[in-house]
């Protein structure tokens, strides 16, 4: 019996070698006449493991890692086709702790398929929210969405399903749906994650959303620094197209969609949902004012529906279980799952899907097992460069948009960035200023002007002059940026400055100069 071995192709695994290891591998797979083929999927997303090699048995899938190709005869002669031990055997994968502890419901598929086969894309699931949402109406489909509770998870938290109502009631000769997949924010990794690892999961959440609005073309718009996701995104396309799942015929029905990857330059600003549509039509990427709102009048003019990658990921399972079953997860107006990409100075980096609800106590020190250093924990921003940083008194916020908000902090995309306490957080604050300025698109003055301005006045408070009266230019002029900017860009600039500020008032002020003796 053929035994398969499964080696990720995702990114973050290749950036550890993981090419070499599936290439050491097949050659000594072919030397040794072992009856084994190597599929290659996407990550678990336990990064400090990885490249993480697993292998099919009866019992389950058995893990070792991290794995380097100077591991791989070793392996072999222990018996790994086997399962046996070895010193980077690690047990059965479902079993590990950091796996275990998990609700995955949008990354189910995530590391356990191959991303490119729609057979077993099918075999796990796939395609049956899509089945369904083609037996149901339009507005019992976006229903079914607004009652799953599902809000966006690209960080502005708004109500999926009133988006998608809007275009729905919105005339239209065409309609569009857009897919925002241009993760910049640090830390931040899940959007990758899924286009690389379990595409057709994005693929369907598309198609339903389309069908649900009458769309008939979607763009997935993604960074130029994602050339594995945007290689399998156009491969898992065009193998929907070849199976019908896309095309002129949705699955047999009488719907149209079809989905084009549209690959950016890299700015930040445009993942901006308007600036993205400024550079989706092939202008420079500027913020618009709104109203008009993208849902009336979005690409090329018309209604559309944008979508971060995990909300529109989230779609084909509530189509499949019932807005009730995604709903039961959560506390509060945040229901059903978050993907936490913890990264930064911590023992255990990865993404950890779960309900909302953990406390960032619980994310910080239980999952993500403190520093990678070992030294104490003294900030987590959460939500990019323009989240805030928590100090530890308020580790016991829990996981949830409003909870946060009363903190004076943002989810964001759910990336939480840990730093020990060697962090100087005035330059951290600098560093927020400095990304705004070289970031901004330019079109508002609280942008363009204040973030140059923020690093001249942070750069005084470093060299100590006047710091009383720096701080107190600095907040005023977080406030107007907080308050006046067109777009987040520099309306949550402010979130990082002030959390440092208020928080970490030490790092802000000089040491006391010791009286010399007389």
């Amino acid at each position: 019996m053929t035994v398969t071995i499964y080696v990720p192709r995702d990114s973050g695994s290749l950036s550890l070698g993981a090419e070499k290891v599936a290439q050491k591998l097949q050659a000594e797979l072919t030397a040794r006449h072992l009856d084994a083929k190597i599929v290659r999927n996407g990550s678990r997303g336990l990064y400090w493991l990885e490249p993480m090699v697993e292998v099919e048995m009866p019992s389950g899938r058995v893990a070792y890692g991290p794995v380097k190709p100077s591991d791989v005869a070793s392996l072999l002669d222990t018996g790994m086709v086997e399962g046996r031990v070895h010193p980077l055997w690690l047990g059965l994968t479902d079993q590990l702790p950091f796996l275990a502890k998990q609700t995955r419901l949008t990354f189910a598929r995530c590391g356990i398929t191959d991303p490119l086969s729609l057979d077993d894309y099918r075999a796990h699931d796939g395609l049956k929210g899509l089945e369904r949402a083609l037996a149901l109406t339009p507005l019992e489909i976006v229903t079914q969405v607004t009652e799953s509770g599902l809000r966006g998870r690209g960080g502005a938290g708004f109500p999926t399903g009133i988006k998608w109502k809007t275009v729905l009631d919105t005339a239209g000769e065409r309609k569009y749906i857009v897919c925002n997949a241009d993760e910049g924010d640090s830390g931040t990794f899940a959007d990758r994650m899924i286009m690389e690892g379990d595409p057709f999961v994005l693929i369907e959440g598309m198609t339903i959303a389309g069908i649900a609005v009458g769309a008939t073309k979607g763009y997935i718009y993604t960074r130029s620094e994602y050339p594995h996701a945007i290689a399998v995104m156009n491969e898992a396309l065009a193998v929907a197209r070849k199976a019908g799942v896309l095309g002129t015929s949705v699955l047999g029905s009488a719907h149209v969609f079809d989905i084009e990857v549209r690959v950016g330059a890299g700015a930040y600003v445009c993942g901006e949902e308007t600036a993205l549509l400024e550079s989706l039509e092939g202008r420079r990427g500027i913020v618009r004012a709104k109203p008009p709102l993208p849902a009336h009048k979005g690409l090329f003019g018309r209604p559309t529906v944008i979508n971060n990658v995990i909300s529109l990921a989230s779609v084909p399972i509530i189509l499949d279980k019932g807005a009730a079953f995604y709903k039961n997860f959560g506390m509060g107006r945040s229901r059903g799952t978050i993907p936490l990409q913890i990264a930064g100075n911590v023992k255990y980096g990865g993404l950890f899907e779960t309900a909302f609800g953990l406390t960032l106590g619980e994310i910080v020190d239980d999952i993500g097992g403190g520093t990678a250093t070992g030294r104490p924990v003294k900030a987590v921003q959460i939500g990019g460069p323009l989240g805030a940083y928590f100090p530890r008194e308020l580790f016991d916020t829990p996981f949830d948009y409003e909870a946060f908000a009363a903190k004076d902090g943002l989810i964001g995309h759910a990336g939480l960035v840990v730093f020990d306490d060697s962090v100087d957080m005035l330059k951290q604050a600098r560093f927020a200023m400095e990304f705004c300025a070289v970031e901004s698109c330019g079109k508002c003055t609280p942008c363009r002007i204040g973030s140059t301005r923020g690093v001249e006045v942070v750069d005084r408070l470093a060299a100590n002059i006047e710091p009383e009266k720096q701080i107190k230019v600095l907040t005023d002029l977080c406030n107007t940026m907080k308050f006046g900017s067109l777009c987040a860009l520099g309306g949550f600039t402010p979130y990082p400055v002030m959390s440092a500020l208020t928080h970490f008032p030490e790092d802000f002020r000089p040491a006391p100069v010791a009286e010399a003796a007389e």
